[in-house]
């Protein structure tokens, strides 16, 4: 049975989830995965008003829709980041508060523990999201850095996740971290790290994407390969490494879009990951979790967009065989 497409509603959150969930049914996704932001999925509602989950589910059943996960990838990266002035931008205004770091960041931590009750209401049992890093910035390491700095940041990561992970197991609810630059996981090395940080805790585990790989020049088989019982999730998302001998893969503090970057996120399809080899990695580790397509190409319409990732996904995603394919040669 080829698994179920849905669209990461994150980057849709300027749209209503009734106006997002008509267009995406037509288009012919199978279901939504809501973004914790915007109208889609508000945390607190869910807590506090008797009637929203079933409001949400309303939506989706009436556009025949699924949902098999919820993501917060805001303030989940509000609990172990330095905080400054960017993270106001991304935060409600309860859990900036006056803005102090320290508060930021527990206040960020409780509410990922009200996210996943929030999410065992809803009826799925995975949240996705970050986790952020108070060591990313330390990524090259001048002035020297010593592994005593990175110890402390991954020991900093386990002492503000582990109650959080905790909290998840109480629900039984598991959190996929998308393992992304600036996070406390972003490559094979640094995932089996946090995953040692914090005991191997049986709610922690991943949202595999690909694109954030293929640009550090990492082969994403080779991450399911390594995590086969931790892939919680899976992001369709794309991109393109365009080094011209002038760019850097930095990407030289510009913007996406910019034609100038080393590499940028273009639809799914157009970029440089291969799908056929993550199909048959995802086969051979028995990933039957959906497909979320997250679509992020600053060059294209959104709506095109989507609609021919969806049709690429089916394209792609293939059943593994029940028989050796020379099985007919053998003589009776």
């Amino acid at each position: 049975m080829s698994r179920a497409v849905t669209l990461f509603t994150g980057q849709w959150a300027d749209l209503s989830l009734e106006t997002l969930a008509q267009k995406v049914s037509e288009w012919g996704f199978d279901g939504l995965e809501l973004a914790c932001w915007g109208d889609h999925f508000e945390v607190d509602k869910a807590l506090e008003d008797d009637g929203y989950v079933q409001s949400r589910w309303d939506i989706l059943n009436k556009y025949n829709l699924k949902c098999f996960a919820i993501s917060t990838h805001l303030v989940g990266q509000c609990v172990c980041d330095p905080i400054d002035e960017r993270h106001k931008g991304i935060l409600s205004p309860a859990i900036w508060g006056d803005g102090d770091p320290e508060g930021v960041r527990q206040r960020a931590a409780q509410e990922m523990k009200r996210t996943a009750k929030a999410a065992k209401l809803f009826g799925v049992d995975t949240v996705n999201g970050f986790t952020g890093s108070s060591v990313w910035g330390k990524l090259y390491f001048f002035p020297p850095t010593s592994q005593a700095d990175i110890d402390a940041g991954y020991q900093d990561f386990a002492d503000r996740w582990l109650p959080i992970l905790d909290a998840f197991k109480a629900e039984g609810v598991k959190f996929g971290l998308e393992v992304h630059p600036t996070e406390i996981a972003y490559d094979i090395v640094t995932a089996r790290r946090a995953l040692d940080a914090v005991n191997n805790h049986p709610n922690f585990g991943f949202n595999f994407d690909p694109s954030h790989f293929v640009h550090q020049f990492i082969n994403p088989v080779f991450f399911l390969e390594e995590f086969p019982d931790r892939i919680f999730h899976m992001h369709v998302k794309d991109s393109r490494v365009q080094l011209n001998g002038r760019n850097s893969i930095l990407s030289s503090h510009l913007d996406f879009g910019d034609p100038r970057r080393g590499w940028d996120f273009v639809s799914p399809g157009r970029g440089d990951v291969k799908w056929d080899p993550i199909v048959r990695a995802l086969n051979r580790i028995g990933y039957q979790g959906p497909l979320s397509i997250e679509w992020e190409d600053s060059g294209m319409d959104r709506e095109w967009g989507a609609q021919e990732a969806l049709k690429m996904v089916r394209s792609q995603d293939f059943n593994p065989s029940s028989v050796a394919f020379d099985a007919a040669f053998a003589s009776e």
